[in-house]
């Protein structure tokens, strides 16, 4: 036993000196970066809102590390099963079909080309200015905002319903229900990967290449992963007890859909208002989808931008953590 709690102690104190070398250098980084094109006051309370937020993330993670990272720790120690269940997962959707997992590809091309065919076709907004100087196809700005879109539809219904579907795991004492949302999210993910493949090879057809900012995909595809998995947690959670809530979902995305710049252009509204769809956190996801196929930006420059998503996305993890561990010892007797 004392063994064990040193070993503990010891990963505890290598996890804490990582997290604060990568803080510390992040830092680092952020002070010694200049934007010659950049106000000078802006770019001084950038910094220091940086060095602000990041000092006191690594001190809350200090003090709270116990509670914080009993849930990653129990994700990370079953990656080895949760990715044998993800693939069983997906495989089990379309067993006994003809065309077998094709199916998960064609609702997400049909959507794609329905749009296109009414926006485009019959209203005729042909093209997009997404940003200044940049001028896109339709067909194209629609897609790269249709693939997070149906990632993270697709991840958020399998993510509430896990605990209902899997419910003859919930009632396993020595199950670890923890690993079922991640499951479902990582089902999804692989039917995403695929989408995005479409959506580069939609962008090169329209002579937008892959390159160097191609890599964002990779960034923004982990910032929806854990943002939507944070989410899950907390619906997971609920649905076992009010079970309404997996038609309220359904509504809010049909909502959502219309909510986030995906069909229109976040540019042609507003100021005000444009502050206003920021604060949802999908607006972040998609415009850097966008901005990852079409234009030169790179997601370290949109700091406010990063920044309240990451906020956002840590402080909802937090919350869906603990009322997940708080309701799962009664998991079990309402199912």
């Amino acid at each position: 036993m004392l063994k064990v709690n040193l070993n503990d102690r010891k990963r505890k104190k290598l996890i804490l000196t990582a997290v604060w070398a990568v803080g510390v250098l992040a830092a680092l980084i952020m002070i010694l970066h200049n934007n010659p094109l950049e106000d000078a006051h802006t770019a001084f309370l950038k910094k220091m809102s940086f060095c602000l937020l990041t000092g006191c993330g690594l001190i809350v993670l200090t003090v709270f590390y116990d509670k914080l990272t009993v849930l990653p720790l129990e994700l990370f120690q079953n990656r080895a099963l949760i990715w044998k269940l993800a693939k069983n997962d997906f495989r089990k959707r379309y067993a006994g079909s003809y065309l077998g997992v094709i199916w998960a590809l064609v609702p997400p091309i049909v959507t794609v080309v329905m749009y296109w065919f009414v926006f485009d076709r019959i209203i005729g907004a042909s093209r997009q200015i997404a940003t200044e100087g940049v001028d896109v196809p339709y067909v194209l700005f629609l897609t790269a905002g249709l693939v997070p879109w149906f990632f993270f539809s697709d991840a958020i219904s399998g993510g509430t319903a896990a605990l209902l579907e899997y419910n003859y795991l919930v009632k396993k004492v020595v199950f670890k229900i923890s690993i079922l949302p991640i499951i479902k999210i990582t089902a999804a993910l692989f039917v995403h990967l695929f989408f995005t493949f479409v959506l580069l090879v939609i962008a090169a057809f329209y002579g937008y290449f892959p390159g160097i900012k191609t890599l964002q995909l990779l960034y923004y595809t982990v910032c929806e992963y854990i943002f939507v998995l944070g989410l899950s947690y907390a619906t997971c959670s609920i649905v076992v007890f009010f079970r309404d809530l997996q038609q309220i979902i359904g509504i809010v995305l049909q909502v959502g859909m219309w909510a986030t710049p995906i069909l229109w252009n976040i540019n042609t509204i507003s100021d005000r208002m444009k502050l206003v769809i920021k604060l949802n956190p999908m607006t972040y996801i998609v415009e850097g989808y966008r901005s990852s196929i079409y234009t030169d930006s790179l997601f370290y420059e949109h700091f406010y931008s990063s920044t309240y998503f990451w906020l956002f996305t840590v402080l909802l993890f937090i919350v869906s953590s603990l009322i997940f561990k708080r309701l799962k010892t009664m998991f079990a007797d309402v199912m």
